[in-house]
């Protein structure tokens, strides 16, 4: 297989600035950045296709993302990640809830660090993943994100239309 360099594109989202990576193959990374870090030079169209379906979230037109992912990671962190994928727009699961969901009720902890091993940040929604008894931690974009985040979702959960 022939690796391909991937390319970079940035968005300005009300949250701070988002870097966003992938190739032709599909989208790698979606992290908040305090500056831009790479060049960002002509992008693919999953790279246009990512900002188009950001900014459509950020306004509350989007619940649901439907881009190429291409997930790095252990098996059992891309299943972890498939089931956050699962969590509903405006809704929330704890990490017992989620490692229930995929069989492994032992692995609360385990779901924990493969949230914060995820490369693509809101698509694969690790902002709605929380503690027992409802408390915001681990967000690696800051709990004031995930807070936000949140927030954000609950405002528009029932305006939003489905777009996939």
């Amino acid at each position: 297989m022939t690796m391909v360099a991937p390319g970079c594109v940035y968005y300005r989202s009300p949250i701070g600035l988002i870097e966003i990576l992938g190739t032709e193959q599909g989208l790698t990374a979606l992290n908040f950045v305090r500056r831009r870090r790479r060049e960002a030079g002509r992008p693919e169209p999953a790279l246009r296709s990512a900002v188009a379906q950001i900014d459509e979230y950020f306004r509350g037109k989007r619940k649901e993302f439907s881009l190429t992912l291409r997930l790095e990671g252990t098996d059992f962190q891309k299943e972890a990640w498939q089931q956050l994928i699962r969590i509903p727009y405006g809704k929330t699961a704890t990490y017992a809830e989620v490692a229930a969901a995929i069989g492994r009720p032992e692995a609360a902890r385990a779901v924990g660090q493969a949230n914060h091993r995820n490369p693509v940040s809101i698509i694969v929604p690790c902002h709605r993943v929380i503690g027992s008894g409802g408390r915001l931690v681990g967000y690696g974009g800051g709990l004031w994100r995930k807070e936000w985040l949140l927030a954000h979702e609950r405002r528009n959960a029932a305006g939003a239309r489905s777009t996939g």
